[in-house]
């Protein structure tokens, strides 16, 4: 199984989710692959995730992830949570430090919804922090240094141990995914 979780006020309809979706589709037909619209707090959207990973456990399929921003921080969960390997792209590493400038209302414009960012999601992000890698072996981040969102030096201090690679300038959306997508795979080591 491999499960992409796309970051904050995004949704499978992002182009890196679209992009991912019809790689898997023409390169990897066998692999069973979910992009869910995560709910708006943190518990509801991890509770999700793990019922994605908790059938595929279930059905004794291999895990894998590629998480996006917020996505990555889940997916570094997932992986040292329940095991197998995480392609993270520009990774939030503490989206609880960022929570405040995003309390009360937000619109996703992917979904058209509107939702209030609660006091108490801080708190529930927190619940799912990785401090430490113990797994590196099953980490590739992708970073690019111009990313106006996050500081990519954050994530290159906790992912160190891990494959890295580093891109110069690019942004947030992380600009020529799309050309990562069989280097994605081949870690992935998808069927």
């Amino acid at each position: 199984m491999l499960l992409y979780i796309h970051g904050f006020n995004s949704s499978p309809f992002s182009d890196k989710a679209v992009m991912t979706a019809k790689y898997m589709a023409l390169h990897h037909p066998s692999v069973t692959f979910h992009q869910p619209q995560l709910l708006n707090t943190p518990r509801a959207a991890m509770a999700l995730l793990t019922t994605y990973v908790e059938a595929a456990i279930d059905a004794n399929e291999p895990l894998a992830y590629i998480g996006s921003s917020l996505g990555g921080y889940f997916a570094s969960y997932l992986a040292e949570t329940y095991g197998g390997r995480a392609v993270l792209v520009n990774p939030a590493v503490k989206p609880f430090e960022l929570f405040d400038e995003f309390m009360g209302p937000q619109f996703n414009p992917y979904t058209k919804q509107h939702y209030v960012v609660l006091p108490e999601y801080k708190a529930e992000v927190a619940e799912f922090n990785t401090t430490i890698i113990h797994n590196p072996d099953r980490f590739l981040v992708l970073l690019q240094t111009g990313d106006e969102v996050l500081d990519y030096r954050e994530a290159l201090n906790k992912y160190h141990h891990c494959q890295l690679r580093i891109e110069a300038g690019g942004d947030h959306s992380f600009m020529g995914y799309a050309s990562h997508l069989q280097t994605v795979s081949q870690f992935l080591q998808l069927p």
